[in-house]
């Protein structure tokens, strides 16, 4: 009744409907005016529909996330109750154990009514096997018989014999009361136990498994409302965020996109009306602020490229009258139709005269004019012409016209530009006599030199010295090989010196006729006339080593000379042994005595000894004193040491000079001429047996003399040291001792040429020669030559 009150009430407050008057339809249609606009808006609002779109779809996921939620929260809630629920019988029925076992109806009925008490506990019944109610919270239903064809007991009656276990989800129902309240009811079957069947229970057969049902129907009242205010609470949560969502959404468009547009929407306005545009400001560092920054840097560049459009037009109009050189419109009579300033400052000229009067002051044109070749067959034409300046001083001109079309296509005039050329005519034939200057002195340089190909060495261009030198013509050597000049056994290992522009000191080239020269070669680079190629340079210097070659002979010879004693000493040895041999078997034979098998082949083995012994010598000297053929090979720097120590064993053994050797194994070979090689030790040991001779022995005792002679391994070069132990070398006079003629010796017994020839022997092989010395400590003498590389011969 008071609910009916109340709606009553609120009927008669609600207020009453206007009556229509006049102003309805001018404020309808304002209305209609107003939803037009702001659905014009919507429909030409980016922001508006992604902001009415992103809030639809908001909220529709979070209505739809709180209905699952919510669905959720129910299926858990049930889930607990009847879990719940099932703890609670499975108590009870334990509870009971006891009291039904011992037979105390009145205790058993007294713990069941306490339990149903509880406000949410809507029944418990406890039924026997028939049906029959034996205990229950409402005392009235005790007795009463149950139909086992209703709901709770067709869960295990519905077969014949009854289940006798069944699932919890099938013992559960959910129904509503009386009050209309949702109601839940499980049913829990009375299990017989063991303990049953004997006293002091009444006794149970031992097959029967059930002995009643605990029947326990509970409200769901209090899981309703919890689930209502929930429900509630889940969707004012749902539209709570959905509408901050959406309100954070919009306000990020807002700021993040609508704001950015539109300035950058004013922003193309401004730079399509070309007025003041000063950048779209945009602070972001997203796509946006990407896109502002391309509409600014768009802006700018279209601004500057319309301002320098502009600047053309202008630089373009006066183009024609600035430009510096001569520029000349004309007519097909060939008059002056109109010219720009460059023009009238260089001739007397006057707007309708005819141009080769102003040009040359001619009275017709010239021929083979170019404007009239234009005018003939539409194309543009050059040419050089030579005319006469205002001042009568003759100028060379380059000349090139185009047609002008008129508006029909027709060619209407012809515009002739004239590039004065005057210097460049005097540089070009300044140009000429230089190049011919420097082609006399290419041609007359007294050294062949040749332009080789970077690529495959190829003679591009040679000098007349190389005719001379080569023997070949220059059309002969213009295109051949420059690797096909050498000697066949010495072209393999040049080329990679020509490519490292190395230094070649002594190669060996052959002439048209066959000969073999020798040359020094110097390698560069430079253009010619626009690549990169070698400049090469080679000096014949065949005579030069031929006078060298006599001189290093002569010293052997004076070698040879000086150790004539020595070796005739070393030759009387075998003599005198084979003499001695001869006279005893000469008087064996005239006395007639016999002489011994044994004793004969040991004398016939003495002579032959001593024989091979002298032919060695003989043999040694003859190689020795051989003129050299100044072949480059490899060769052992500690072999060609003692190979030349053979000559100075006997004779310093009988100077008493001791000889200490230190050979290192393994020795990488260098690149020399062994017979040379030999000249420049055979000189330094004489030095050495010299310097010890000269010192004497000492006052107060016997002085050491010895001779070291040590061969090793120093970096990537080999090193031969001889030590004595002389007086040594004095200091003003060390850096003279390999000048040409320079001798500390007596007269007559030294040339000064000896030191002299080795230094150049060991420089001609890459090589360094160096005197280390103090005063009464004796003197080395240490050469070092680079190792010869294995792939190209040449020294490493």
């Amino acid at each position: 009744m008071d609910m009916d009150k109340e709606h009553e009430t609120g009927d008669a407050a609600q207020p009453q409907k206007p009556r229509p008057d006049k102003g309805t339809g001018a404020a309808l249609a304002r209305f209609a005016a107003s939803a037009g606009r702001v659905f014009l808006q919507i429909r030409c609002s980016l922001i508006t529909k992604l902001a009415i779109i992103s809030g639809a779809a908001l909220m529709f996921f979070f209505f739809l996330w709180s209905h699952l939620n919510i669905g959720a929260m129910e299926r858990l809630s049930m889930e607990n109750t009847v879990s719940d629920i099932n703890r609670l019988g499975t108590t009870i029925i334990l509870g009971l154990h006891d009291s039904m076992l011992t037979y105390a109806p009145d205790a058993t009925q007294e713990i069941v009514r306490n339990i149903g008490s509880q406000a949410a506990i809507k029944s418990i019944r406890i039924y026997n096997k028939r049906g029959e109610i034996k205990y229950s919270k409402d005392a009235s239903e005790i007795g009463t018989d149950t139909d086992i064809k209703q709901e709770a007991c067709y869960v295990c009656h519905r077969k014949e014999p009854p289940l006798f276990d069944v699932g919890i989800k099938a013992r559960t129902r959910f129904f509503t009361d009386a009050q209309d309240q949702k109601c839940i009811g499980i049913i829990f079957p009375i299990v017989n136990d063991p303990s049953c069947s004997g006293d002091p229970c009444h006794v149970h057969p031992p097959g029967k498994k059930i002995l009643g049902l605990l029947d326990m129907a509970v409200s769901l009242a209090g899981t309703e409302t919890t689930l209502s205010r929930f429900t509630g609470i889940n969707f004012l949560m749902a539209l709570a965020i959905a509408g901050a969502l959406f309100l954070i959404l919009f306000l990020c468009m807002h700021l993040l996109v609508n704001a950015p547009v539109r300035k950058m929407m004013r922003a193309t306005r401004a730079i399509a009306a070309g007025g003041e545009f000063t950048g779209v400001d945009l602070r972001q560092c997203d796509e946006m602020g990407e896109l502002g920054r391309a509409i600014t840097t768009m802006g700018r560049e279209v601004l500057a490229k319309q301002a320098e459009l502009a600047r053309q037009m202008k630089r373009y109009q006066d183009l024609f009258e600035h430009v510096p050189c001569v520029i000349t419109v004309q007519d097909k009579d060939l008059r002056l139709v109109s010219y720009n300033q460059f023009f009238a400052g260089e001739f007397h000229a006057s707007p309708g005269q005819y141009c080769y009067k102003a040009y040359k002051g001619l009275d017709a044109p010239c021929p083979g004019c170019p404007v009239m070749r234009t005018f003939k067959d539409g194309l543009p034409h050059a040419t050089e012409e030579i005319t006469l300046d205002k001042d009568g001083n003759p100028r060379s001109f380059f000349v090139s016209t185009a047609p002008m079309p008129d508006a029909d296509g027709n060619i209407a005039t012809v515009m002739e530009m004239s590039l004065d050329i005057t210097a460049s005519k005097y540089l070009e034939a300044e140009l000429e006599r230089s190049r011919k200057k420097y082609l006399a002195i290419f041609s007359c340089i007294p050294t062949a030199l040749f332009v080789l190909d970077r690529e495959d060495l190829t003679i591009l261009e040679c000098n007349a010295t190389a005719e001379e030198v080569y023997g070949y013509t220059q059309a002969e050597l213009i295109g051949q090989n420059f690797l096909d000049l050498f000697y066949n056994r010495d072209r393999s290992g040049h080329e990679r010196s020509i490519r490292e522009r190395h230094a070649i000191d002594r190669a060996r080239h052959c002439r048209k006729s066959g000969a073999i020269i020798y040359v020094s070669i110097r390698v560069s680079t430079t253009t010619f006339p626009d690549s990169q190629v070698y400049l090469v340079s080679a000096t014949d210097i065949t005579r030069r080593l031929e006078t060298e070659q006599q001189l290093i002979q002569a010293s052997k010879m004076a070698t040879l000379g000086e150790m004539a004693t020595s070796v005739a000493h070393e030759l009387n040895q075998p003599m005198t042994v084979i003499q001695t041999i001869s006279e005893y078997l000469m008087r064996k034979t005239r006395r007639g005595e016999p002489v011994s098998p044994e004793l004969f082949q040991e004398m016939a083995e003495g002579i032959g000894k001593h024989i091979a012994r002298a032919t060695r010598i003989i043999t040694h000297m003859r190689e020795f004193g051989r003129k050299s053929d100044l072949t480059v090979g490899p060769v052992n720097l500690g072999d060609v040491l003692m190979h030349t120590m053979e000559f100075f064993n006997q004779q310093l053994k009988v100077r008493n000079i001791e000889v200490a050797t230190d050979i290192a194994p393994d020795l990488p070979p260098v690149s020399a001429d062994a017979g040379r090689l030999e000249q420049v030790f055979m000189n330094l040991l004489l030095n050495a047996r010299d310097a010890i001779e000269e010192r004497g022995p000492a006052a107060g005792g016997k002085t050491e003399k010895r001779i070291t002679l040590r061969v090793y391994r120093d970096g990537d070069q080999v090193a031969a040291a001889i030590a004595d132990t002389g007086p040594g070398i004095a200091p003003d006079i060390q850096d003279k001792i390999f000048e040409p003629f320079f001798t500390t010796k007596p007269v007559g017994k030294g040339t000064g040429l000896g030191l002299s020839i080795s230094y150049g022997i060991i420089k001609d092989y890459g090589g360094t020669i160096e005197m280390a010395s103090e005063p009464g400590q004796g003197a080395r003498c240490i050469v070092r030559l680079p190792i010869r590389k294995p792939d190209t011969g040449q020294t490493a």
